[in-house]
């Protein structure tokens, strides 16, 4: 059986969150339905109030690795994961990145 919720919302944010609903090809209700789920299901909701930035130093690390793509270049650190693990294991790779 199914029942009716009625909430306040900014006006924008409905109609903004029914628009992404719209593109993605299911109904607002469906969205806050699967919100409803996973907030029943964990017992916990999270709240931010700030928006999320790259930081310089990530911006520097996807700017290198698009050049490396774009180049064709591969990385000559690692040629295998058994060497990268093995890497790890012994502390060779601590700070090596910087």
């Amino acid at each position: 059986m199914q029942t009716i919720l009625n909430i306040k919302t900014d006006k924008k944010l409905k109609e903004n969150a029914k628009k992404i609903a719209k593109n993605i090809g299911v109904p607002l209700s469906t969205v806050i339905n699967s919100f409803l789920k996973q907030f029943v299901r964990d017992e916990e909701v999270t709240f931010s109030a700030k928006d999320y930035k790259i930081t310089p130093y990530l911006e520097e690390l996807v700017e290198e690795a698009r050049k490396e793509r774009t180049n064709k270049k591969k990385s000559d650190y690692f040629s295998a994961a058994k060497s990268f693990i093995s890497d790890i294991k012994r502390g060779k790779c601590e700070n090596e990145a910087k």
